[in-house]
């Protein structure tokens, strides 16, 4: 009897500590994957703020899916690109956004505004289960290939995380390009001119890995940019097809 206690035990010592595990703290919150009230009224505002900013352009929007799951693929030039891609498409862009923004007053407003929190330099399997949600349930997720701002400076070599998403959820990619953010502020008070541009679909092949659909992507997208903005992937190679 005393055995079978002590081995009881110790099932339920295992059986906590995997629960400990397992859970997240980030899941006591609650994160948005859909249009509100409040986040359009958010979103009214801030676009009311950008008027004054810029002058937008949006090109390619025939190319943007108005249903189902699908991930927008965008060179990151600036914190002030997730906005101008937002109000390029009509449907609620779901974000990562570094942790650190989810413990300040901010917090709130963010999980409105769909974003949610991934823990940067770490493989945060949170963040990939959201992720994985947000396009099970047929939303828009953006993603920053890259990982991290090239404030101005081209493409700088890409993750694998987008196309492993895709892969996964086979849902189709939309490459965006966005130019011009890198100069807000610099020619205040008059506005800066911002282009969107939203490429055809890139949908994964049977044949694809992560990195070879991620290259055909950062193609797609150095293709679309100026020259001055493709960094790393400024020449394609030989024989190679977007």
């Amino acid at each position: 009897m005393k055995l079978r206690i002590k081995y009881n035990r110790i099932l339920y010592g295992v059986a906590t500590l995997s629960a400990q595990q397992d859970f997240d703290p980030r899941d006591r919150k609650k994160y948005y994957l859909e249009e509100t009230p409040v986040r359009k009224f958010l979103l009214y505002l801030v676009r009311s703020v950008f008027h004054t900013m810029m002058v937008m352009k949006v090109e390619g929007r025939e190319n943007f899916p108005l249903d189902g799951p699908v991930i927008i693929a965008a060179n990151h030039v600036t914190n002030f690109d997730v906005f101008p891609m937002q109000f390029a498409v009509p449907r609620a862009i779901c974000y990562m956004g570094k942790a650190e923004l989810f413990n300040t007053p901010l917090d709130p407003l963010l999980r409105v505004l769909c974003a949610f929190p991934v823990y940067r330099g770490e493989k945060d399997e949170w963040a990939v289960r959201h992720a994985e949600k947000v396009l099970t349930h047929g939303h828009t997720l953006g993603m920053f290939p890259e990982g991290k701002r090239s404030k101005g400076r081209g493409l700088g070599v890409a993750k694998t995380g987008t196309a492993r998403l895709a892969i996964k959820m086979n849902c189709p990619i939309v490459p965006m390009n966005v130019i011009g953010t890198d100069k807000f502020f610099k020619r205040f008070p008059a506005r800066s001119n911002v282009t969107i541009k939203l490429l055809p679909p890139i949908l994964p092949n049977p044949s694809d890995t992560p990195l070879s659909l991620t290259d055909r992507l950062m193609f797609t997208l150095a293709n679309g940019l100026p020259e001055s903005m493709r960094g790393v992937y400024a020449e394609m190679p030989k024989g190679f097809g977007v």
